[in-house]
């Protein structure tokens, strides 16, 4: 299929030969054609030695292609071996090892050439191995002896077999060894013990080797293991038992982490880039330590995060070099902590940025193949023609090599060939054919004539027309028989010659004409659409509350195009119902009988067409049947008994009996009545007395037929009505009211239409009503004009003046007379557009987004109606460069009022725009006033895209960038400014340099090692500088220097120094105690009994000793002022026991036995100060909570 390249304006000189490329183009198979691999082994191909060996090579090609390979770099000649037949019409080897030879004697590297007259492509090198699962090596364990408490590692060391083994412990009946904290198998499939217990004394611990891929288990010699508490041994076997007989003998006390696996403070592991990277750490220590993980300088990425091994394994998934960097695991039980630092290096085999495509040409065009590849390091590329070096492949003049980029200028019919990219590095290498195919062909339409289209209503509808021709086609789409082209402005015509429909309406459905041309000829394809209505459910199941052993029944009711066939099927909770007779459908209904509590949940019908699918779901709940009958707590029965009396014209007395209260007193009743005569069946509220009331006297309106019913409401609701009491028909009178909301609008340029919001039957007051309508000019001498009419709302009056103010009113009337004299309004007579254009338009620049405009009002009597305003029309020119043009987007402002000015904001620095001004009023615009044209000046630039590190040494950094996104001009050059940071954080001598715009890289040199810097980076136009970017780095340190320095705290005048500050403090706090024992409160002592210090914790008088001491220091938050350094590595001057290592910076908190939690709580909370005579530590278990 066709892909069209939108090319940036730096590449025009490619545009030639770019915008040819095709990717992932089909050539028919009746063209001639070079061939292409459609199927391949594996690169790394290991086989089962029992089975016979298949290497799979599939090509295809015009001519069909012929197959040979390679093995091991020379020619395989399979002619020669009766054990290997190659596939017909394939290059797929098969081997027929299982009758006789052996799998090892076709070990070795193949690959498969399949090639014809056009050119030739060749496979992956694929390297053949045999499976092996080797046995385990006869040795001798002896018996294990361990004291209880003691760490231990129990050995599996696996043969090594290809595939890798995959290792599990079990015991002689084949079960699983449990696994905890505590015991847990690693990485490398030994099994570690943090502490042993007497409960892990067994005579069968067994490891175990499964070969997946020859379905082979493997297992070691069973490991006795013996428990001893130390505490029960007897005297004689104490004395007769030497250290040495212990297993490593250990003290069985409590003791802090210490790791097991991996060694030291610190190591390294290196993955590589969409492998899963694994880090473990299993640390031994009684109580068995906790293991927690942390990124140093960075978050673990949540999405493809995991902890395995009860958290003693770090997985993250699809690695990536941003995942390179220090983790850190901790160790911790009561007793204290400790921590291990792998440094991650994330390597990577090469993978494709743009793999070479097949390229389609005709004589003489010109073209490109392009191969981009990434790694780590960064692969080389190099080229093959039909598997030949291209250095030393036949020459070919219309062919140029650039790097990763092949050119072909002025192409012929011999420079068809398959061009092989081969991009590599020491982690692997990747090989994509890619082949160039020289025809000269018309236009053809690959996809199917008069293929139907069904689409639901309101949906997309793409309509396919895949097509080839070389030179490229053209695609255009035409509706009906002589319909002219499909514009992008309603369709949208997509590059493969698919043209969409974003919303598909009745009135899309027809025949649809797909036209390709090129200047060999054209085609063309009719395909039919038909818009279908879609499915909806018009009654759906509802919620449901039934009792234990009950019927209950759901319904579905769906409504479909007819000519589509619908089916529905029912769920329970998302999967199927239960295959019992108890559920039953029939037609739109589900219903479950004897129901019982497996019954509860959601059901859900489902409606589904060919083309579309609807659901409706409803909830099902299952209680317990009724119980014994309690007392009835209801609402109450309805009123009964209603009597009408002193009826008068407009008043009437209701009585009636109140119902049984149902056990819930009586707190009101409701009236409402019901006017026969002009709303019959609509019942309105009437009054409301109280619960204690059962009668009412009712306020009536003249000309009413009323009807009254009584219902009554206690604390549990309210009742029925009650029956209908008798008619009362009230005597008709005039009107009281007249019609409301009257106004005088124009629809035409020469009337004027009255309306007004029309009486009801209950406010008419008597039959016959009518309205009396009257209007005159304000600004005339004529009488009022009068009209009377009958059941409706508007009158409209023809043959006035454009927009003329007229004076308004309309009086009821009916049989009996009417109504009071109404209120005058004023309206006017219809609108007409404006005549006028705003003239002397001239705009002012006022920066670089904004500019205001200026106009001279229109007279008034060219309005011709409401002036409502002026509405400027503004436009961005349009390059004249852009190959796709597009409907230019006009962006609207209308003020309000005659004001003659307005500001336009959000402009664009750097641009030319185009402006005209209309009037407007009720009826619309006006005519627009002349174009006037206007450019903004340059403004300043948006702060560069990026702007990174890279490449640190001793005395230099070199700094990349990207350029902003908005220039907003014409860059002029870049502004660097840097200065350095020292240990204490202050800020050195800034340094201002200037660097020309058309550099994206500058390195810095003479610089101090082991400096900290922070800078600053802008862009600069001709208006001023943008926004600043800044980072910091530092540059390497210098060993020699570091291992020069010395942390102070161990230095023996500083801890001299800190003891004679301990002594000093002690002298003192005895000083205070025998001043206050000495007996009697002073004044002193009393002002400050009277104005405590609540920072200060007095002695206790009791017992004369003093209170819990709280230090306010210890719960400040740590200082911010410790940096890391942007290149996520430590400083090698900090002290070993810093707390950057426990999360500084992060609101690291401590338990009282020194271990940190910060880090790992979700939660911030502020803990109470604990006293100091506390001893007591906190439990694992507890421990382990504030990580959660």
């Amino acid at each position: 299929m066709p892909k069209k390249k939108h090319l940036s304006a730096g590449r025009v000189p490619l545009i030639l030969f770019l915008c040819q490329m095709i990717s992932a183009l089909d050539v028919p198979l009746d063209l001639v054609q070079p061939p292409t691999i459609t199927q391949q082994s594996p690169k790394d191909y290991i086989i089962d030695p029992r089975e016979n060996i298949v290497i799979q090579c599939e090509a295809k090609g015009k001519p069909p292609p012929s197959f040979s390979w390679t093995r091991n770099g020379t020619h395989f000649d399979i002619d020669k071996d009766p054990l290997i037949t190659m596939k017909p019409g394939s290059g797929t080897l098969i081997i027929n090892i299982m009758s006789e030879g052996k799998a090892e004697t076709y070990e070795g590297i193949y690959q498969c050439t399949a090639r014809n007259e056009r050119g030739a492509a060749i496979s992956n090198n694929i390297i053949v191995r045999p499976s092996r699962s080797p046995l385990w090596t006869k040795e001798k364990l002896k018996p294990i002896i361990l004291p209880s408490g003691q760490s231990l590692i129990l050995s599996c060391r696996p043969p090594i077999g290809l595939p890798p083994a995959i290792i599990f412990w079990m015991d002689n009946s084949f079960q699983r060894l449990p696994q905890s904290e505590r015991v847990s198998q690693g990485l490398n499939g030994d099994l570690y013990f943090s502490n042993v217990l007497p409960e892990d004394t067994r005579d069968d611990y067994i490891c175990y080797a499964r070969f997946n891929h020859t379905q082979t288990i493997q297992q070691k010699q069973p490991i006795s293991l013996k428990v001893i508490l130390v505490d029960e041994l007897n005297d004689t076997t104490a004395a007769n038992l030497s250290d040495t007989e212990f297993y490593g003998a250990k003290s069985n006390r409590e003791r802090p982490p210490t790791f097991l696996t991996p060694e030291g403070n610190a190591s390294n592991k290196e993955e590589l880039r969409g492998n899963v990277l694994s880090l473990e750490c299993i640390a031994e220590g009684l109580p068995t330590p906790l293991i927690y993980w942390i990124k140093e300088d960075g978050i673990l990425p949540i999405n493809r995060t995991f902890y395995r091994n009860f958290q003693k394994t770090l997985q993250i998934i699809q690695v990536s070099e941003a995942d390179s960097g220090n983790y850190q695991c901790i160790a911790k039980n009561a007793l204290g902590a400790i921590h291990h630092t792998i440094s991650v290096t994330v390597k990577a085999a090469p993978y494709w940025i743009m793999a070479p495509q097949n390229l389609v040409l005709s004589p003489g065009e010109d073209g490109a193949l392009i191969c981009r590849a990434n790694g780590n390091p960064k692969p080389r590329i190099s080229w093959l023609s039909n598997g030949v070096p291209i250095e030393i492949a036949p020459h070919d003049p219309s062919r140029k090599i650039n790097g990763d980029t092949i050119i072909f200028s002025n192409v012929q019919e011999r420079s068809s060939a398959v061009y092989q990219c081969n991009a590599s590095n020491e982690y692997g290498y990747l090989l994509g054919n890619a082949f160039v195919n020289v025809l000269a062909e018309p236009p053809r339409i690959l996809t199917s004539a008069n293929t139907l289209y069904q689409v639901i209503a309101n949906r997309p509808a793409l309509l396919d027309c895949a097509f080839f021709g070389s030179p490229l086609p053209t695609i255009e789409w035409f509706k009906g028989a002589k319909g002219s082209a499909l514009r992008e402005d309603i369709y949208v015509l997509h590059e493969n010659g698919t043209l969409e429909i974003p919303v598909a309406q009745k009135d899309s459905t027809g025949t649809y004409t797909c036209v390709a041309r090129n200047k060999l000829g054209m085609a063309k394809n009719e395909v039919h659409l038909e818009i279908k209505d879609p499915t909806r459910i018009i009654k759906q199941p509802e919620y449901a509350v039934v009792q234990r052993g009950s019927t209950v029944s759901f319904e579905c009711k769906v409504k479909h195009d007819h000519t589509l066939i619908s089916t529905v099927i029912w769920l329970k909770d998302n999967g199927e119902l239960p295959s019992e007779g108890r559920f039953t459908i029939d037609k739109d209904h589900l219903e479950v009988a004897d129901v019982s509590d497996s019954d509860g949940g959601t059901y859900t019908c489902v409606a589904n067409t060919t083309l579309d699918s609807v659901s409706a779901s409803a909830v099902l709940s299952v209680v317990a049947p009724t119980p014994t009958p309690a007392p009835i707590y209801d609402v109450p029965n309805p009123p009964f008994d209603l009597e009408l009396t002193d009826q008068l014209d407009k008043s009437v007395q209701l009585s009636w009996t109140p119902g049984d209260d149902n056990n819930s007193p009586i707190t009101k009743f409701i009236i409402e009545y019901e006017d026969a005569m002009h709303e019959a069946g609509l019942w309105h509220y009437q009054a409301e007395v109280p619960g204690t009331q059962t009668t009412a006297q009712l306020k009536l309106s003249p000309y009413v037929n009323y009807s009254f019913r009584v219902m009554a409401e206690n604390s549990l609701g309210r009742s029925l009505p009650s029956e209908t009491s008798e008619q009362y028909f009230t005597k008709a009178a005039e009107p009281d009211k007249n019609p409301m909301t009257v106004e005088g609008l124009g629809s035409e340029p020469d009337n004027l239409v009255i309306t007004w919001q029309p009486l009801n039957g209950f406010e008419s007051n008597g039959p016959g009503l009518q309205y009396k309508v009257s209007w005159r000019q304000k600004d005339g001498d004529d009488e009022w004009t009068s009209v009377v009419v009958a059941n409706v709302s508007k009158y409209i009056v023809s043959g006035t003046p454009t927009f003329v103010p007229y004076l308004i009113k309309v009086q009821a009337l009916n049989d009996v007379g009417f109504a009071p004299e109404p209120a005058v309004v004023m309206g006017h007579s219809g609108e007409d557009l404006p005549m006028v254009a705003p003239g002397n338009v001239h705009v002012n620049v006022v920066n670089s987004t904004l500019a205001e405009v200026h106009w001279d009002p229109v007279p008034l009597k060219s309005v011709r109606g409401h002036l409502q305003g002026y509405r400027i029309y503004y436009w961005k020119a349009q390059s004249s460069s852009k190959r796709n043009r597009r409907h230019i987007e006009k962006k609207i402002l209308t003020f309000q009022g005659s004001k003659t000015h307005g500001m336009l904001p959000g402009l664009e620095p750097f641009s030319h725009y185009t402006l005209h001004v209309r009037v407007v009023n009720g009826k619309g615009e006006g005519p627009a006033s002349p174009t006037r044209v206007f450019h903004t000046p340059e403004g300043v630039p948006s702060a560069p895209s990026s702007l990174k590190i890279v490449n640190p040494t001793l005395d230099s950094l070199t700094l990349e960038w990207d350029p902003p996104s908005h220039p907003n001009g014409i860059l002029t050059e870049y502004t660097l400014k840097y200065q350095p940071i020292n240990s204490t954080h202050e800020l050195g001598p800034l340094v201002d340099l200037k660097i020309p715009a058309n550099k994206t890289r500058w390195t810095l040199k003479n610089l101090n090692f082991s400096t900290r810097y922070k800078f600053y980076f802008y862009a600069q136009t001709s208006a001023g500088s943008g926004s600043q970017i800044t980072e910091e780095a530092v540059t390497i340190m210098d060993e020699a220097m570091a291992s020069r320095q010395v942390d102070i705290a161990t230095q023996g005048w500083f801890i001299g120094l800190m003891c004679a500050v301990a002594l000093l403090i002690l002298i003192l706090l005895i000083v205070c105690f025998i001043r206050r024992n000495k007996g009697g409160k002073y004044p002193v002592k009393e002002k400050e009994d009277a104005h405590a210090d609540p920072e200060i914790q007095p002695m206790k008088e009791d017992d004369g000793t003093f209170g819990e001491y709280s230090d306010a220091e210890d719960h400040k938050p740590l200082k911010k002022g410790s940096r890391t350094p942007s290149d996520r590595t430590v400083k090698k001057e900090d002290s070993d026991d810093s707390l950057v290592d426990y999360g500084e910076g992060v609101n690291g908190q401590f338990n009282e036995d020194g271990s940190f939690i910060g880090q790992y709580s979700g939660k911030k909370e502020k803990e109470p100060a604990e006293g100091n005579e506390s001893s007591e530590a906190p439990s694992p278990v507890n421990a382990m909570n504030s990580f959660v």
